[in-house]
């Protein structure tokens, strides 16, 4: 992806729905196949009716840490009350030049990977 094409990205238009969320744990399991890993991210959710998903940012150049947002988004009726999540993502063809960071509202945590 070029330069331009990340501008028009991020020139759109943003959702009403979805927010950043924080993060409690992260976990980084190496899979079966070597040099595979997965991201388990868990934290409390405000609303129990939002669903969470992890969503890489997206660069024109390979950053030293990709970024990947934690986000919740509510559909429909919510109930607003707390409750626990986790959600999960293979990110290997993710990998920045050293590693990935996690973006929770108010945080974020750089994992260097080797």
């Amino acid at each position: 992806m070029d330069e331009k094409r990340v501008a028009a990205f991020n020139a759109l238009p943003q959702p009403s729905a979805c927010r950043l969320i924080d993060f409690d744990d992260i976990q980084v399991i190496p899979g079966t196949i070597l040099r595979t890993y997965f991201l388990i991210v868990k934290g409390t959710k405000p609303w129990v009716t939002m669903d969470v998903g992890l969503h890489p940012l997206p660069y024109a150049t390979r950053p030293d840490f990709t970024g990947i947002e934690v986000v919740g988004c509510q559909n429909g009726i919510g109930l607003p009350q707390a409750g626990p999540y986790s959600a999960v993502i293979e990110f290997t063809h993710l990998i920045g030049v050293r590693g990935i960071e996690v973006i929770g509202a108010t945080m974020r945590k750089k994992i260097e990977i080797s």
